[in-house]
């Protein structure tokens, strides 16, 4: 019988950024996968998002391209994760939540974490930083004193596995 407990598990940040990673996963975009986890003070997940069409909108009746007539794009039609895991919350107050999210949000998505109260943003990639969207968001999120930090990890990878648990020693 073991008499310590098991080393090496993963944090509350690596934790909820792997649902995050995990929920990037059911985005249908070819181009970016977004995830997005809403985490309240207790740890407790209230609300996830990915990036997609809204709910009634058929994958395969909308464009997915990124460039060419605005019309013919994803972007008239897609909700981003941050706002889908607004949407998607169990219907508590986010008041003084994290959001964990997989890319910096943008300006639109950013005036809705702060109108719904969110307080943390913890992302993994900011790879339009240097866009104007990005900087109107950062100046935003300055404004109304909503902190934003960019998650570091304490290891490369996780590894999930459906392996049957019973098969693992």
């Amino acid at each position: 019988m073991v008499d310590t407990k098991r080393e090496n598990y993963i944090s509350w940040d690596e934790y909820f950024m792997g649902i995050a990673l995990i929920s990037s996963l059911r985005s249908k975009d070819p181009n970016t996968q977004v995830g997005s986890c809403i985490v309240n003070s207790d740890n407790k997940i209230i609300g996830i998002g990915y990036n997609g069409l809204p709910k009634g909108c058929s994958d395969d009746d909308f464009p997915w391209g990124n460039s060419g007539d605005f019309l013919q794009t994803k972007y008239p039609y897609t909700c981003h994760a941050e706002l889908n895991a607004i949407l998607n919350s169990i219907g508590t107050s986010l008041e003084n939540c994290k959001i964990y999210t997989t890319l910096f949000p943008c300006n639109e998505c950013t005036k809705a974490l702060i109108q719904v109260g969110i307080k943390d943003i913890i992302y993994l990639s900011d790879k339009y930083s240097d866009t104007d969207i990005v900087k109107a968001s950062k100046r935003m999120l300055n404004t109304a004193n909503v902190t934003f930090t960019k998650f570091e990890a304490s290891r490369k990878d996780l590894l999930i596995s459906f392996e049957n648990m019973e098969d693992k020693k």
